[in-house]
């Protein structure tokens, strides 16, 4: 089976070119590839596949096999991918994703390759329905207390197609992410689990953060983790609509539109391809 690796902002995944490839079992097959030690290493597995109703359909499962509705670091490279290898030939593009269709600018260097990417992120969930969350289905989770190893969070969350729970910390570089963010992952006010975003305030247009993701563990980036945190910025009066969100893989720029969608910007990279054997 062929195969690429790329990357957005260190988020990094194996994608299958659907049009020409076909996966009978995703999900095993994402567990196989994503082994940095027995496979290809990646944080999960991204098909490219065409759509009925958009220009490509995008499928996106972590590395445990566990299938997400969206990723937004990975969308950009699904978007590089294509035009790039010549799925498409137009710069901007719609990609029908688990959270709806979603429009994408590209822009192109001077090789004529795909370098960075917009995406229409959508508009953000900000109730517990929305996540989903355990409670009254119509009540927003703005700054509320939880309780984990001992010690007390302040918490907001919010979907941006996928669950996203952001905490502001002191020093986001000494936080213990790996222990919390398991424990927050898993929490039973949460049915299908949550990611959790550690952030670090610089100022009100600056961020720096570092993401838990179900199914994942900790990675270098995640562009829906990231576009969450924009909105909970401006729900708890941290940020203004506009911020650099610095990840350990690279930055990204996002913008919460007036009553409107998250708009995000960054990299996307294609890393190698080759053949991979199904075991």
């Amino acid at each position: 089976m062929k195969f690429t690796k790329m990357h957005g902002a260190g988020n990094d995944y194996v994608y299958i070119n659907g049009f020409e490839e076909q996966v009978n079992d995703p999900a095993q097959l994402a567990q196989q590839v994503s082994d940095r030690h027995f496979g290809i290493g990646s944080d999960g597995l991204i098909l490219i596949l065409p759509s009925q109703v958009a220009d490509l359909r995008m499928r996106m499962f972590n590395a445990d096999g566990s299938e997400a509705e969206m990723c937004g670091n990975g969308i950009r490279c699904v978007a590089k991918y294509a035009y790039d290898h010549q799925l498409v030939d137009k710069l901007d593009i719609l990609v029908e994703t688990g959270n709806g269709i979603l429009p994408l600018k590209m822009v192109a260097g001077t090789t004529g390759r795909v370098e960075k990417v917009q995406v229409n992120m959508g508009m953000p969930g900000l109730t517990r329905g929305d996540l989903p969350m355990v409670g009254s289905v119509a009540e927003q989770v703005v700054a509320i207390p939880i309780a984990i190893a001992g010690q007390q969070f302040e918490m907001t969350c919010v979907s941006m197609g996928n669950p996203h729970a952001v905490i502001y910390v002191d020093n986001v570089e000494q936080f213990p992410v790996a222990e919390i963010g398991a424990q927050i992952e898993n929490h039973p006010w949460f049915p299908r689990r949550i990611n959790v975003e550690f952030v670090q305030l610089v100022n009100a247009g600056e961020v720096i953060q570092r993401t838990w993701e179900r199914g994942a563990g900790e990675t270098l980036a995640c562009g829906t983790g990231a576009s969450a945190v924009a909105v909970a910025g401006v729900l708890t009066g941290r940020t203004e609509r506009k911020i650099l969100n610095h990840l350990r893989g690279g930055d990204l720029e996002l913008e919460w539109l007036d009553n409107g969608p998250v708009m995000m910007t960054g990299p996307a990279v294609e890393v190698f391809s080759g053949d991979f054997i199904i075991q």
